[in-house]
């Protein structure tokens, strides 16, 4: 069987004057999983590669880059899933995790649970040897201008702290 990769840089409203970074991270995270796969190596090692590439790119809300929640802050989500033993590992609410994908594969691989959120996942992260970040690694300029920019509340509050 001939493997297959599809990369999607999220559903989203692109503004014009992304079209191009999200275009081209989406080619680079392709190119990154396609390697893998090329070479023999497993469906995992090609995901895992290839949302590392998106996570690592600002124009998407994945790792740096990621929107601030309410607090200013960026937490960050992840799970993957292995289609033959149908096994996922999930994390979130990460704040000091630069790919989140690396640790949602240890979970799914290294933990007796299918999901840890916040310090809990943290703290696994630093047991399994996967480095933490400050939390301001994480939030990229433009994201930061996005989120003083006055009317930009969400979820019904009136302003952002």
């Amino acid at each position: 069987m001939k493997p297959s990769l599809i990369v999607h840089g999220g559903a989203w409203d692109i503004p014009d004057e992304a079209v191009d970074a999200c275009n081209s991270g989406c080619r680079r995270a392709l190119e990154a999983g396609r390697a893998i796969l090329s070479g023999g190596g497993s469906a995992l090692d090609a995901v895992e590669a290839a949302i590392v590439v998106l996570e690592d790119e600002p124009v998407f809300d994945a790792g740096f880059g990621s929107h601030l929640n309410l607090d200013g802050r960026v937490e960050c989500d992840a799970i993957v899933m292995n289609g033959e033993t149908l096994g996922a590992g999930a994390v979130a609410a990460l704040q000091r995790v630069r790919n989140p994908i690396r640790l949602a594969r240890a979970v799914l691989e290294h933990c007796p649970h299918m999901m840890l959120v916040a310090e809990g996942a943290e703290r696994f992260a630093k047991d399994r040897g996967i480095r933490l970040c400050e939390p301001g690694d994480l939030v990229s300029d433009a994201e930061l201008a996005a989120a003083l920019q006055p009317g930009q509340a969400r979820c019904g509050a009136s302003s952002r702290p």
